[in-house]
């Protein structure tokens, strides 16, 4: 009897077992969508997002998902145009139902969808440099913002070549803010603003604002320029014997314009990166030559490319440190303070009160023969801005964007 009975409590413990989804793994593809442009004016810069978010998916699935399960990615060609951002956003998030969406590429475009990201409660990586000032809890920043790159940038060229200063910047939200943080730092660092003006998207003349820079006699013009008709300014300063120093945090590491460029239009041109293909790392080695090896006819790999692939990684560790891909749980990750990851720039790590992260800023200068040197480099250089103003996301979510002129109300 006791034999019996021991037999049919083993056949009742084992038939339990295998009908209870606690003890079965979990296989179900975490899915993360890609709404970045393949298309449009700014595809040059882009495409190399999408190929990095592809690779790093196939070697987090080939080598066992994240906790067993696979990345499945859901793409949208969002074609550079603000209405299909807010489209797709809302399709991934309410149809698809993805765990996670990586997009965006201009200001606009992420201001276009943030609200919807907001409304759903998702969880949107935004993997591009920009001019900083997001605090939203359901944003995570991978790109770098001023105060990272212009609070290096600008005293080193301050020093090197004069106090006297001339922007040209983009006219939205990405050129007025930074040459904001320009005009901050310009001055903090005893310098003078001679000169500053704003361009439409889509201007590709320049005769009147090159004469305007000569006029001006700045020591160095800062270049916030965006998109291929603004990168015509390149080669018409050139023709028009300019011949000053540039300034840039998006220049080069981005649109690679001191490839595509004939030189010396890009001629001592200095830009602060968190990554270019040049540099000369062995991180930076392994990840250009994984890179070819899948897609052979990259034509560059620039920042935000890093930043891509460096975002999945990221989201890897929260989900598995987090055990859930919801966003509340992967929060309390954050709130830790201690997630980072091994870019191929350097060390990258999240800051706990903005959610934007910290970066090794590589400075890049492009020398007569277009080649790029890097004359120094800053270490583990953190997001401070945000936080230090008032921006606490381990404790409110305003999901706000804030300037030097529109800081966080204090509390």
């Amino acid at each position: 009897m006791t034999r019996k009975l021991t037999g049919a409590v083993s056949a009742f413990a084992l038939l339990l077992s295998a009908a209870s989804p606690v003890l079965a793994q979990d296989t179900t593809p975490i899915k993360l969508g890609v709404l970045e442009d393949q298309s449009g004016d700014f595809a040059l810069a882009t495409i190399g997002k999408v190929h990095a978010i592809q690779l790093a998916a196939e070697e987090i699935n080939a080598a066992g998902g994240i906790d067993g399960r696979p990345l499945e990615l859901v793409e949208y060609d969002t074609q550079s145009d603000n209405t299909r951002f807010q489209e797709f956003m809302r399709r991934v998030l309410q149809r698809d139902k993805v765990d996670a969406v990586f997009a965006g590429f201009s200001s606009a475009s992420r201001e276009a969808y943030r609200p919807i990201v907001n409304q759903f409660d998702g969880l949107a990586f935004y993997n591009n440099q920009y001019e900083g000032g997001v605090c939203d809890a359901n944003m995570i920043v991978t790109g770098a913002v001023p105060e990272q790159q212009f609070s290096t940038l600008l005293p080193y060229m301050i020093e090197k070549f004069g106090p006297n200063v001339y922007t040209i910047a983009a006219d939205y939200n990405f050129g007025q803010i930074s040459a904001e943080w320009v005009r901050k730092i310009v001055e903090e660092n005893g310098g003078k603003m001679v000169g500053e003006e704003f361009i439409p998207l889509g201007v590709s003349q320049f005769s009147q604002t090159i004469q305007n820079i000569q006029g001006a006699k700045p020591d160095f013009v800062v270049t916030l320029l965006v998109g291929t008709a603004q990168a015509s300014y390149y080669e018409q300063a050139g023709a028009a014997n300019v011949n000053l120093p540039m300034a840039s945090s998006v220049n080069v590491g981005q649109g690679y314009e001191h490839k595509r460029f004939k030189a010396p239009s890009l001629k001592d041109m200095y830009v602060t990166v968190n990554y270019i293909e040049e540099l000369d790392t062995p991180a930076s080695k392994e990840f250009v030559e994984k890179f070819h090896a899948k897609f052979p006819n990259e034509p560059y790999i620039n920042q935000e490319a890093s930043n891509s692939y460096a975002a999945v990684y990221l989201y890897k560790q929260l989900v598995e440190r987090a055990k859930s891909t919801d966003l509340a749980e992967i929060r309390k990750v954050i709130a830790a303070g201690d997630v980072c990851v091994e870019g191929p720039g350097g060390q990258m790590c999240i800051d706990p009160k903005s959610q934007h992260v910290s970066h090794t800023i590589h400075l890049a200068h492009v020398t007569a023969d277009h080649s790029i040197e890097f004359p120094q480099k800053w270490d583990g250089i953190k997001p401070y801005w945000l936080g230090d103003a008032g921006c606490d996301l381990t404790k409110d979510d305003p999901s706000a964007q804030y300037t030097p002129s529109n800081p966080p109300p204090k509390s």
